[in-house]
């Protein structure tokens, strides 16, 4: 039986390093696309720190470049397609627009382009964001929520996340969205608010910082773990039929509370070192998302395994340890 082929777009990323790992322990072959500017300096930590870094092959090109992605399914030809490669950081979205438009969304369909010329047989997933929610018009979030996105970031997936629909439609593609809520881990980015906070935390108690300096506060959040959320993303291209799926928790906390949560991991009092900086405030906020993961446990047989709890005990205690060996 011949291995199944896999390419990941953003394989560096939190993401891409866990679908790497999943992938690999179910003996696909991986591919992923490695976007190379003026250095040849490759940030492979997340791989690196799962232990996969040398079992992927890295192959260049870059989701802005239609011309390198139809010469990567050439040479690859992947059974399965998982873009997770994007402009992900909300707040820089808004001082990048124009290359977030590119990046996230014209990157997505020159994906889907390349997939329809030359592998139109192979399954794809779209990583679409609860972002596109935004100014909720639910109070819960489901397949069928209508959407208002609140940041170019959003936005652009929401194009991303249409056009993955609309190649369904338009050319009988297996084309997926998974439209993942909040999902967090140690290898999450440090401009990201629940490891800014862990990692922020871990200084503090070390005695490296003495106060944790965030915007709003009372924002409320889905968050579950990336290790969790990218067995979705597999389920997702396993199915008879190509479909859209909500994968989230079905709870959601506020930052505060969160931020509650690493403090006393570390036996501090929050209210000693948090500080409320108006410059982390976003020009449009979301205040709440909440998802419904009742067709993704329905359908594919997933749900959320991780608790918030959990999730931020093991973030807070790694970044004690990355700090405490420097």
């Amino acid at each position: 039986m011949n291995k199944k082929i896999a390419l990941i777009t953003g394989i560096t990323g939190q993401d891409g390093a866990y679908l790497s790992q999943l992938l690999l322990e179910k003996n696909y072959t991986v591919y992923g696309l490695l976007p190379r500017r003026s250095t040849s300096e490759v940030n492979l930590n997340r791989l690196e720190w799962l232990g996969v870094d040398d079992k992927v092959h890295l192959i260049d090109g870059d989701l802005t470049d239609l011309s390198s992605l139809i010469r990567i399914m050439q040479k690859v030809q992947p059974d399965e397609v998982y873009n997770l490669g994007a402009q992900s950081f909300v707040k820089t979205s808004w001082d990048q627009p124009l290359l977030t438009g590119q990046v996230t969304g014209i990157g997505a369909v020159n994906v889907l382009e390349a997939i329809r010329l030359i592998k139109p047989d192979a399954r794809y997933y779209q990583a679409s964001t609860s972002e596109m929610y935004g100014l909720i018009q639910e109070p819960m979030q489901s397949e069928q929520t209508p959407f208002y996105p609140r940041s170019p970031y959003a936005a652009a997936k929401l194009y991303a996340h249409w056009m993955t629909v609309n190649y369904r439609e338009s050319f009988d593609m297996f084309a997926c969205s998974g439209i993942l809520f909040n999902h967090e881990s140690p290898l999450r980015g440090l401009e990201f608010v629940t490891r800014k906070v862990t990692d922020g935390v871990a200084r503090i108690k070390l005695g490296m910082e003495t106060e944790l300096r965030l915007g709003n506060i009372d924002a409320k959040r889905d968050w579950g773990h990336a290790r969790d959320y990218v067995k979705a993303m597999w389920l997702m291209l396993q199915q008879d039929t190509p479909d859209d799926f909500v994968i989230a928790t079905g709870l959601t906390t506020t930052v505060r509370d969160m931020c509650k949560i690493a403090f006393d991991v570390v036996g501090l009092n929050m209210d000693d070192h948090l500080v409320i900086d108006p410059q982390f405030f976003r020009p449009a906020e979301v205040e709440i998302l909440l998802g419904n993961p009742a067709k993704a446990k329905e359908v594919l047989g997933w749900e959320a395994e991780t608790s918030l709890e959990s999730m931020i005990t093991e973030m807070v205690e790694v970044d004690l340890q990355r700090l405490t060996r420097g």
